[in-house]
């Protein structure tokens, strides 16, 4: 992809040690003052990192973010808030940015304090100004489990959209997901960049499940500086859709334990709302993430998925068609050669299970991932 970046914008990465060696703190700041969107979990365990930020970013002139990796700092009671108010004092300061113009996030295990003296320590150590910004240092940094850096450029006519994401695990939002972050030198009014933002979100970070688990400390914002110039709006959504998607789906084939990336389309669904729900039904299926992931060709499960929506009394299965990829499974019994030709499918890196619902035109994707072995492996000893 284009390597170009967005303009005026600074940044630091450095290891605070919460991990053994890599980085695991980073910083993206803008030069200049700038507009902003963000959107956070909506549990009710949400971390201080994220009390902190929603309360300041309501007013759209965020012009960063800072992340600490490896501790979520939540259910640390006043400590852990005083701890999240004091990184961001910090970082703020060498930023040479207000405090409350920062984003803080916050990433890994639950219920610990911050090393805080480790990270006061480290903070002093970061040069003044920073360097001009490397987003793919900050896209590593702020890794948990996953087993690659995951960030995207895109051209949006003059100006330049950045993304940068974390997340393979914990992973059904309920506002956006994990920590994402995007950074433009594109122009608009700051009522118009929510808008978008909150449009693409829908369409992306919210069609995202690996676990069915809702994070305590999901964050996702966007920057916008404007040194570029105005841009076309309905062309910058769609950048920063694309974007977003290609996060998605690079945060959906790292899950947890993952093999394979799994995509659900719904269409024929009464409504984008009620596709979703399917969709959503049909990805966090334990039996159909297994299936997938064994490359079994049982798309009974798919249909028991979809039938667990027992208050939507439009569907029927004389209506409802499902596929995997462009083989026909439902209504037509598939025979022999048929379901070899399903498992060859299914033995592929991306899988594709569509359903129509035969109702109206509502539509809407889903994306996720098998479940494995692995995936067991990985959480049960998270934290030792």
């Amino acid at each position: 992809m284009d390597q170009a970046v967005p303009q005026g914008f600074r940044s630091y990465t450095a290891n605070m040690g919460l991990k053994d060696s890599a980085h695991d703190f980073a910083v993206v700041v803008s030069e200049v003052p700038a507009v902003s969107a963000a959107v956070y979990t909506k549990s009710r365990f949400a971390g201080p990192s994220v009390v902190l930020s929603r309360a300041d970013t309501a007013a759209q002139r965020s012009r960063g973010m800072v992340v600490v990796s490896r501790n979520a700092n939540v259910a640390t009671g006043r400590v852990g808030a005083a701890h999240a108010e004091e990184v961001r004092r910090l970082a703020a300061a060498k930023a040479g940015v207000r405090p409350e113009e920062l984003v803080i996030g916050s990433t890994g295990v639950i219920g610990r304090p911050y090393p805080i003296e480790g990270i006061r320590e480290g903070i002093a150590a970061i040069p003044t100004p920073l360097p001009p910004a490397d987003f793919e240092a900050a896209a590593a940094a702020i890794m948990t489990t996953d087993t690659r850096a995951k960030s995207v450029h895109l051209r949006c006519g003059d100006a330049v959209v950045v993304g940068i994401a974390k997340g393979v695990g914990m992973i059904e939002p309920g506002m956006a997901t994990l920590l994402a972050f995007f950074f433009t030198d594109a122009e608009l009014a700051p009522e118009r960049l929510d808008a978008v933002f909150r449009r693409v979100v829908d369409r992306t970070f919210n069609a995202l499940s690996i676990d069915t688990d809702t994070s305590t400390s999901d964050s996702a914002a966007v920057f916008a500086n404007g040194l570029a110039g105005p841009v076309d709006e309905a062309g910058f959504e769609q950048v920063l859709y694309r974007a977003a998607l290609a996060l998605v789906r690079d945060i959906a084939s790292d899950g947890e334990g993952a093999g394979k990336l799994l995509e659900v389309r719904v269409t024929g669904a009464r409504d984008a709302a009620q596709a979703k729900r399917a969709g959503k039904a049909v990805v966090n299926s334990p039996l159909v993430k297994t299936s997938v992931h064994g490359a079994d060709p049982n798309w009974g499960r798919v249909a028991m998925a979809v039938g667990k929506l027992d208050e939507d009394l439009d569907i029927e299965p004389s209506r409802t068609r499902i596929h995997y990829g462009e083989l026909e499974m439902f209504p037509e019994e598939p025979d022999e050669e048929m379901l070899a030709r399903a498992r060859r499918y299914l033995s592929g890196d991306e899988v594709v299970i569509r359903i129509d619902l035969g109702i109206a035109d509502g539509a809407f994707t889903v994306y996720g991932c098998d479940l494995t072995e692995g995936y067991v492996g990985l959480n049960s000893g998270y934290t030792t």
